[in-house]
């Protein structure tokens, strides 16, 4: 009878699982509808696309700001910046970003629950030739 439960459980828990990861998807794209029409392509210059915080004690949120430049002829918008790890989100430029002009990528890494190594990107959508650009963190969690 406990592993009729069990099995019960983790199927609703599937189940569950399953449509969050379906409201997360339309959540994304109901965020990128948002946007302007953006028909046109520019190019982009991070400043760098790697950042490694060292060490960390286990607990401790950290953030580095990525800076870039658009360095094409038409205005660089964001359209979504996310990781695939609920640890590390991303906040950015929201506005249009006209050519020459910089814009930024903040990344924030919380390291509750972590522990060693830990290597972290971002993918950040933008209307430029390549589309999607990922941006890497580095932190060595240490335990308390």
């Amino acid at each position: 009878m406990q592993i009729f439960r069990y099995k019960m459980w983790k199927n609703f828990l599937f189940i569950i699982f399953l449509f969050l990861a379906a409201c997360s998807l339309k959540n994304q794209k109901d965020k990128q509808n948002d946007l302007p029409h953006v028909s046109e392509v520019t190019n982009v210059k991070f400043d760098t696309l790697y950042h490694n915080f060292g060490n960390l004690i286990q607990g401790e949120q950290v953030a580095y700001t990525f800076n870039f430049k658009n360095i094409g002829s038409s205005d660089l918008w964001i359209k979504d910046a996310y990781s695939t790890c609920g640890c590390t989100v991303a906040k950015y430029t929201q506005n249009a970003v006209p050519p020459e002009s910089s814009g930024y990528v903040e990344v924030i890494f919380d390291s509750s629950g972590r522990r060693g190594v830990q290597y972290k990107n971002v993918v950040v959508q933008m209307n430029t030739k390549q589309g999607k650009h990922s941006l890497y963190i580095r932190a060595n969690v240490i335990k308390k």
